[in-house]
């Protein structure tokens, strides 16, 4: 019997970051770090690095609907990174590091310009919320040495001093949710 699946597309700075955030939650079946908002096909990691693409670090998130909503995913994209800076995460800058949900459907659409409602009516953060909301393109998938970097470099310094912490932040806020 196929299991429904969905495709979510996010960027939320450094794909290490996100990729490794997304990959311990239940019902996440495939995590993949990659380009995406961009104007260049096959885009390099080099050449995105210039800020010269358009593309932004992104993940591609293949997903069991019945067993964590888009809805879910997003809130975790919004609590595991700051979606107020425009074009940087902490010390990383450049259009390749901004916010963005690439949504693949309608749907997809309203849920995150909804939570992008919400989460200002509360005041949840200071600055306003920067994070693009643009219609899925294309995905070019990362080169093999970014995939799965934090489960293969642990001991990396950027690892240990951006990862971790956001790591922590997602096993303190969604245990329920964890693989």
């Amino acid at each position: 019997m196929n299991q429904p699946i969905e495709v979510a597309t996010f960027a939320g700075g450094c794909f290490w970051c996100t990729e490794a955030i997304f990959e311990r939650l239940k019902g996440v079946k495939s995590v993949l770090p990659g380009y995406s908002g961009g104007t260049v096909s096959n885009p390099t990691y080099e050449a995105v690095c210039t800020g010269t693409t358009g593309h932004a670090e992104a993940i591609q998130v293949v997903f069991d609907p019945t067993l964590i909503s888009y809805e879910r995913l997003l809130y975790v994209f919004f609590k595991t990174h700051d979606p107020t800076t425009l074009n940087q995460q902490g010390a990383d800058h450049g259009t390749q590091y901004r916010s963005a949900i690439f949504y693949h459907s309608e749907e997809q659409k309203k849920l995150a310009e909804n939570l992008v409602e919400k989460l200002t009516k509360e005041k949840i953060y200071t600055n306003r919320i920067v994070t693009e909301i643009v219609p899925f393109e294309k995905f070019f998938e990362a080169e093999d040495y970014h995939k799965h970097f934090y489960e293969r470099n642990k001991n990396n310094g950027y690892c240990q001093l951006v990862i971790n912490p956001k790591l922590q932040k997602l096993a303190h806020e969604f245990i329920d949710e964890l693989k």
